[in-house]
């Protein structure tokens, strides 16, 4: 009976895990997407930053890398990741502020 009952709950926090890092669309959480990939995407060389940002119609949700500088590693940045959109910005280097 406790193997039994282990099992349905193992199932059940599998499910809610699933179910919670998609959408009601079914697609998954781009947060979960950015966190997946962030770590790959930082790699590239030129690359110094990754964030959820929104694209041009204001409310469709993106990937945004930002890039000191172009590179040709730059160019193995996909244009969707996950289902969605990837824009790339060149933003320079980024630096702390100073005091």
């Amino acid at each position: 009976m406790k193997r039994i009952f282990f099992h349905t709950v193992l199932f059940l926090t599998v499910v809610a895990t699933q179910l919670m890092s998609e959408t009601p669309s079914g697609r998954a959480d781009i947060n979960a997407v950015l966190a997946t990939h962030e770590k790959e995407l930082m790699a590239i060389p030129g690359v110094v930053g990754v964030y959820v940002g929104v694209l041009g119609d204001g409310k469709s949700p993106c990937l945004k890398i930002m890039l000191a500088r172009r590179t040709p590693e730059s160019n193995q940045i996909p244009a969707q990741i996950d289902g969605f959109p990837v824009r790339v910005e060149v933003t320079g280097e980024i630096r702390p502020l100073g005091r």
